[in-house]
């Protein structure tokens, strides 16, 4: 499948909506969402602070692509308010969202260092051509992610999680202040897992916002300051000691989860399938 432009270009084109002092960078509240006439989410409300690594979890069908594509105004509410530092989410230039990998097109004929570009849009204009100075910020993203020497590879030809290390250079490329990643880690191999997390340390570092879906809860326990439980409506929010209970784990997946005591606590094992859905 071939990505429309404005999944390819993580600052398309529109009005940039003026930040409002002392307002949350993602204020959600009481927000539905359909996906394929059916919702998807239901009565969601949460605030993020700036800087905060928020993990989504949740069984396939859960809702977790389509809240984090109504954030970046991919997808239209049916009711309830998305605010991005006291506006809508239409229009910001500080959002940079990344897909799953599985739809994009890695044949499109563009190297590393064009996709990063993509992310200056925003601060460019689509007119406007890139100057040396731009590809020179570029090329910093890229050696900020240990990807500077890939600069000028055909995107079909990384890996996994060089991939995934592209769009976080695009993100910072766009001076990315919410970053929102659907499924990120799937199909990586540890190694790469992991530098995909030393690169997230780097946007810490930068108070950049996360906001990223997976369907590894132990690894969202000890990778991320808070959770979000999702199955359509929000069954926990916080840190995970707290959110991650028998009960709450229970509500969220039932029989798709095993619960196994390891060492006087409990190991949660998700039976979901990681791949092949879209909302």
């Amino acid at each position: 499948m071939t990505l429309p432009n404005k999944f390819w270009s993580s600052a398309y084109a529109g009005q940039h909506v003026a930040h409002q002092p002392g307002a949350p960078i993602l204020q959600v509240a009481a927000l539905d969402v359909a996906y394929d006439g059916h919702l998807a989410v239901e009565q969601l409300s949460f605030i993020l602070q700036t800087g905060e690594r928020v993990a989504v979890i949740g069984p396939n069908g859960a809702g977790k692509s389509t809240l984090l594509k109504a954030i970046a105004g991919v997808l239209t509410p049916v009711r309830g308010e998305i605010s991005v530092y006291g506006a809508g989410p239409g229009g910001h230039i500080c959002i940079a969202y990344v897909p799953q990998r599985s739809l994009v097109d890695w044949d499109f004929p563009v190297t590393v260092a064009d996709v990063v570009m993509m992310g200056r849009t925003g601060k460019l204009g689509l007119l406007r051509r890139p100057r040396k100075c731009d590809w020179d910020y570029v090329q910093e993203c890229l050696e900020l992610v240990g990807m500077g020497v890939l600069a000028r590879r055909q995107i079909g030809e990384l890996s996994g999680g060089q991939q995934q290390r592209m769009f976080i250079a695009r993100a910072l490329a766009q001076e990315a202040e919410l970053m929102l990643m659907d499924e990120p880690l799937t199909g990586l191999d540890v190694p790469a897992q992991e530098s995909i997390f030393q690169v997230l340390e780097t946007l810490r570092a930068r108070q950049v916002t996360v906001m990223l879906s997976t369907h590894d809860l132990n690894q969202a326990a000890e990778q991320f300051d808070r959770v979000m439980l999702l199955n359509r409506r929000l069954l926990g929010f916080g840190p995970p000691e707290t959110v991650f209970t028998r009960e709450n784990l229970l509500a969220a997946y039932g029989g798709q989860l095993r619960l196994i005591p390891v060492n006087g606590t409990e190991l949660a094992l998700s039976d979901t399938c990681c791949e092949g859905h879209k909302h």
